[in-house]
């Protein structure tokens, strides 16, 4: 895992940029920033930056890294099937013993060697967040022979390619957006990319704003919708999505294609062989999660003590022969020795003999942890607090966790899942509840914000009734729009790598993905049961009834709830002031207080004096330091 930016477009110290850019997500990368720049035209320059954590050949895969057909690459991420793409390239001149370049020699032996002189860019325009080319969203476009090899790979990644030859950017995302993958354009036409929206205030143009419409459906459905952020014209690149990138003759940066490689499709069947597809459930988990025991450091699991991180635990002995890698051991924190986490946690170790590392959260932890909350999730968290402290504890010993995040979105495990009705009602109240263009814009389905092929939103309703009518309905919707990748999986990536600690997700391997999209809904929730399916196959492993039947806990208020009432308490009469701070959308923040001081805590350190030199200082200081 690492953390990468660049830039393309008419800049005189591309590199000196990228490298700045890059030195801000050291967190993501302790073990070294490296940059790289070439000149793709007289006026046009290309900058790769690098923060590197070492865990696959440690010594030799620093990036960088270039190929002899003209190509650079960067990558945050990691592609599990690397090795297989070795033997099956026999021939690529490999410079590394790492997975990154598995990469380049995908694209190397799909795009043709023979030089191809790019013809000029006839036209290009504004459309919407970006500078696009005629047909960059249509059939034929020039990402669409991307796909092929980028299908190949099977991994987590946020990747830029700069073909020289072509004088063409490829930036790819992963199937689900495990990895993030950020950018935006300056005034003056370049475009910018990186791990982090943070890193973009290293660009002398770039000043972070708030996105007001983002805003609005983020506090409604409680997760940026689509590929927006908070930030005003920075957007991501979609999960399972390739562009291309070229610049034009005033060296602004043009999208010239876009294509989809990759869409997971939630198709129930009817029939389920309860026995036999119990145990294929559990053989595609097991298989998946010994893919991720690759790594030449330390591997351990994020142990809650709830059902997933405990099928983690319980499969980690056999996935761990299959790999040919050590056991890894578990990592647990809790507020106190009687919380259920902890003690549910100690049974499950105990009982797969799995070494355990137990450390209870200091008093005021949370006080210290909320500002690094905000600075590394970019994002309104507070109930998560403890993820500052647990991933600060593993980092000491390991450089590669194992979690179960994923699990409740194929599985049907969320206690909203029981009672769409209500939630229904929630989130059109929230957006019935203030008088802004955007709310209104979600309820009656129209745009929010420019839509289509590289823009924010994807164009799709969002009509609350609509997108969470049943529950095969609302698994696709948040699959597709945001709910995994901007809430739960953006918390695991942002919260793991401020330690420069990268943690995995076996749920989310390609082959458990397929068979749990198969699964019949009534094997998903049938009240007043959840993750009837997933239950089942949990009781072919050794794990202990309570545990397989326990049901799901908020996870944050799960593993500290009393300190996280307390801090709210203490900060009740900040968040009923805070609320008024946007007038439009005081209703919706005053109905959620800890979301009202976690946008006045986002609002001072990123927006503030530019976002720079805001880390570091005071929670109360921060809170009352804003304008």
């Amino acid at each position: 895992m690492c953390g990468i930016t660049g830039l393309l477009g008419s800049e005189s110290d591309a590199g000196g940029i990228a490298s700045a850019m890059a030195a801000s997500l050291s967190h993501r990368g302790p073990d070294g920033c490296r940059s790289w720049s070439a000149s793709a035209s007289n006026d046009v320059s290309i900058g790769f930056g690098h923060s590197r954590l070492s865990i696959v050949d440690i010594a030799g895969s620093n990036q960088p890294i270039h190929s002899d057909h003209g190509c650079t690459l960067i990558q945050n991420g990691e592609i599990y099937n690397f090795s297989s793409i070795r033997t099956e390239q026999p021939s690529y001149p490999w410079r590394t013993s790492g997975d990154a370049e598995a990469i380049l020699a995908a694209h190397a032996a799909t795009i043709s060697a023979a030089l191809e002189v790019p013809q000029p860019l006839q036209s290009s325009s504004m459309v919407g967040w970006v500078r696009a080319s005629a047909g960059h969203g249509e059939s034929g476009n020039p990402a669409e022979r991307h796909v092929e090899w980028i299908s190949r790979l099977d991994g987590i990644w946020g990747f830029a390619l700069w073909d020289a030859r072509n004088q063409e950017l490829v930036l790819s995302r992963d199937p689900l957006g495990v990895k993030p993958l950020l950018r935006t354009i300056t005034d003056s036409g370049a475009l910018l990319f990186a791990s982090e929206a943070k890193a973009f205030c290293a660009h002398p143009e770039y000043t972070p704003v708030l996105d007001e419409a983002a805003l609005v459906a983020r506090l409604a459905f409680e997760y940026p919708l689509d590929d927006t952020t908070l930030f005003a014209g920075v957007g991501q690149v979609r999960p399972g999505t390739v562009e291309t990138w070229r610049f034009d003759s005033d060296g602004r940066a043009v999208l010239t294609g876009v294509a989809r490689y990759s869409r997971d499709e939630v198709r129930p069947s009817s029939h389920w062989d309860s026995e036999a597809e119990a145990s294929e459930l559990l053989a595609s988990l097991t298989s998946s999660l010994a893919d991720r025991l690759m790594s030449d450091v330390p591997v351990g699991i994020v142990l809650s003590g709830g059902l997933d991180s405990s099928m983690v635990a319980a499969l980690a002995h056999k996935a761990s022969e299959m790999a040919g890698k050590p056991l890894p051991e578990c990592w647990t924190v809790a507020e106190s020795e009687d919380n259920p986490d902890w003690l549910a946690a100690e049974e499950v170790a105990s009982t797969l003999d799995i070494p355990h590392h137990q450390h209870i959260l200091a008093a005021d932890s949370f006080w210290k942890a909320l500002p690094d909350l905000s600075w590394f999730g970019e994002d309104l968290d507070l109930t998560v607090l403890f993820f500052q402290p647990l991933f600060a504890r593993m980092a000491e010993d390991v450089t590669v966790g194992l979690c179960g995040q994923g699990a409740d979105e194929l599985h049907g495990g969320y206690p909203r899942y029981q009672n769409l009705a209500e939630h229904r009602n929630l989130i059109r109240s929230r957006l019935q509840s203030v008088d802004h263009p955007a709310a209104q814009a979600l309820l009656e389905g129209a745009d929010v914000g420019p839509t289509g092929p590289a823009q924010p939103w994807t164009g799709s309703s969002h009509i609350p009734d609509e997108v969470f009518a049943d529950l095969h309905t609302t698994l696709q919707y948040e699959l597709d729009h945001g709910q995994l990748t901007n809430f739960q999986l953006r918390l695991v990536d942002r919260h793991s790598m401020a330690h420069g600690l990268e943690v995995r997700v076996p749920f989310l391997g390609t082959s458990h993905r397929e068979a749990s999209h198969r699964l019949p809904i009534h094997l998903r929730v049938d009240q007043p049961r959840e993750k009837i399916a997933l239950r089942a196959a949990a009781n072919l492993t050794a794990l202990p009834k309570s545990i397989v039947q326990r049901p799901k806990m908020a996870a944050g208020r799960a593993t500290s709830p009393t300190m996280i009432d307390d801090l709210l308490n203490e900060l009740s009469g900040h968040a009923v002031e805070y609320a008024s701070d946007i007038p439009t959308l005081e209703p919706m923040l005053k109905s959620q207080p800890d979301i009202s001081i976690g946008l006045r805590l986002f609002r001072s350190l990123h927006l503030v004096d530019g976002g720079v030199g805001r880390h570091g200082k005071d929670l109360m200081e921060l809170l009352e330091d804003v304008e």
